[in-house]
């Protein structure tokens, strides 16, 4: 008699939030940002979340990249309970897990590409051999090896965020956290920084990113709108392909 094998068990979410809460002041002067969320981000996904101003959207980003603590709820990152970590044990999982790319790329002016790149693994505590090592080979991917010494004032907008996205992933995080990623861009420059987050997801890279607008959210393949501190739509959204809408827009203007 054969006995059938157990069905192997599904992996665990790489973010699952459970009735995640984040308030402000007591009693009259409370104020709720975010209420009781709860839902689940796989391994590789490409999710974007909408909101207007005021909805939780940017309190939910602090939350899941560990910028801030919950007031109550759970919040498990790659199985690992954060809520109630201490600040140092916050700022190590930042460190090594997460990456940031901000609207306004946050980078060093005096340094140049190579060393605003190396920065987190300077925090690291890596050897300069290593460090160099793993900021050319980001820099690479986001195809500026031939602007490693330039400064920030030297490169235009794109290429600012290109370096910005290539300090994010230097630590090889586990999730790729986006704020507004083009907001300070153009039209093309956004394409093109949309086209190269999409490359970096096709290769397994969980992104995540915060936007208010429509023409952003629709290259993710999942769109999770919040308002009020809550969580209104969650969908899944086959996604536009940047890199194709790049290529059509250049054949326009030959």
């Amino acid at each position: 008699m054969t006995v059938p094998l157990e069905a192997a068990a599904a992996p665990a979410p790489l973010i699952q939030v459970e009735r995640l809460s984040r308030h402000y002041g007591s009693g009259d002067q409370k104020v709720i940002a975010l209420a009781e969320v709860t839902l689940s981000i796989e391994q590789g996904s490409c999710v974007a979340i909408m909101g207007p101003s005021g909805s939780g959207k940017s309190t939910f980003m602090n939350l899941i990249g560990c910028l801030d603590a919950a007031s109550g709820g759970s919040y498990r990152l790659a199985s690992e309970e954060v809520a109630g970590l201490s600040g140092n044990r916050l700022a190590l999982l930042r460190n090594r897990r997460i990456g940031f790319v901000f609207q306004q790329f946050n980078l060093l002016p005096r340094a140049d590409a190579l060393e605003n790149v190396m920065l987190p693994l300077v925090y690291a505590g890596l050897p300069a051999a290593e460090r160099r090592k793993r900021a050319l080979v980001r820099l690479q991917q986001v195809g500026l090896e031939h602007r490693l010494h330039h400064t920030p004032a030297q490169l235009s907008g794109g290429q600012q965020q290109r370096v910005a996205i290539a300090r994010a992933l230097v630590n090889d995080p586990m999730v790729l956290l986006a704020d507004e990623p083009t907001g300070a861009l153009d039209s093309r420059t956004s394409l093109e920084v949309m086209a190269l987050f999409q490359d970096l997801n096709r290769r397994g890279q969980t992104l995540i990113f915060v936007t208010h607008e429509h023409e952003v959210a629709r290259f993710a393949s999942r769109i999770i709108g919040f308002r009020d501190g809550r969580v209104v739509t969650d969908r899944a959204h086959p996604p536009a392909d940047a890199k194709a809408l790049l290529e059509e827009s250049s054949r326009v203007f030959l």
